[in-house]
């Protein structure tokens, strides 16, 4: 069967079509279930198949791309085998915007490092001004674009001396993760990626933070997309009341905008969303467990 598929928004469905001899066969749903099977009837196979290609023309009007090309049903008119329709090459996720375009100009890169600069010099202060320093650095790294602090030697060395301090030895001196993901979640996941991997590697095992590093390593490397690790991360390790991202409301936004994306992505690799959730390890965090108990709930 010919499998077509729309994942937009909050939308993430699949089409599928075939004729067998005058039967015109549609299987239909969102991606990742197994969907409904209608059939119909026509007078020769030639209506059947014109009825077919109708039908086709309109689901790429309608933003539909094709994925697979089965072999086709097998007698009886039962749908083909998943495993046949798959696509060898999964597309790109396009996902929603995480960050709002722009030019990351050499004034706007200059304001970026000395925010994050102001916000290193705030270690030991008092939660507020923690907050207010991240809020002031998080609209000078907005201004980039979606920049990949990599591409600028000063950015990036602002960047990676922050990220340490989220496993930083002594109390005073860290930095909350939940902050970090903040900061991180208005840059290229690729800066996501390099923490993650590089700079959180290893946490001491005092750490505080270590239970939530391993999970979003685990969940990177699972995914194998580092701007869905970015995401889904970043809703895993979410604190109530912890700046603006943390909202419930906000949260649940999040999800509902995610999730048709992250079910798509599993449904590529033959898994579901459902399975996905029922295998994360919250490691004992009660945290995390709340919010894979809410995604599995949506």
């Amino acid at each position: 069967m010919r499998r077509f598929e729309f994942v937009q928004g909050t939308s993430a469905k699949f089409w599928m079509a075939d004729v067998n001899d005058r039967t015109f066969i549609v299987v239909y749903g969102r991606i990742g279930s197994a969907g409904q099977r209608k059939e119909k009837a026509f007078p020769t196979p030639e209506a059947a198949t014109r009825e077919l290609e109708k039908k086709v023309a309109e689901k790429l009007r309608e933003g539909y791309q094709e994925v697979a090309a089965a072999s086709g049903a097998p007698a009886g008119g039962a749908p083909a085998p998943a495993a046949e329709e798959a696509a060898p090459t999964p597309p790109k996720l396009d996902l929603p915007p995480r960050v709002r375009p722009g030019e990351a100009t050499e004034a706007k890169r200059k304001a970026a490092v000395h925010a994050l600069s102001a916000l290193a010099a705030a270690r030991g202060r008092r939660s507020w001004a923690l907050g207010r320093a991240v809020r002031r650095a998080r609209r000078a790294l907005s201004a980039l674009g979606g920049l990949d602090p990599a591409t600028d030697a000063a950015l990036s060395a602002a960047v990676d001396a922050l990220m340490a301090r989220v496993v930083a030895p002594s109390a005073p001196d860290r930095l909350p993760l939940v902050r970090a993901i903040e900061l991180l979640s208005e840059l290229d996941a690729a800066a996501f990626a390099r923490a993650v991997r590089e700079t959180w590697k290893a946490p001491p095992a005092a750490s505080p933070a270590a239970g939530a590093l391993a999970l979003l390593r685990r969940q990177l490397e699972e995914l194998g997309d580092p701007e869905l690790g970015l995401r889904v991360g970043a809703l895993l390790v979410d604190r109530p009341h912890h700046g603006a991202m943390s909202t419930e409301a906000g949260w649940a936004l999040r999800w509902k905008a995610l999730s048709p994306h992250l079910e798509a992505h599993l449904a590529r690799s033959g898994r579901s969303l459902t399975d996905y959730l029922a295998r994360i390890d919250a490691g004992g965090d009660p945290h995390v467990a709340q919010r894979i108990a809410r995604m599995c709930a949506a």
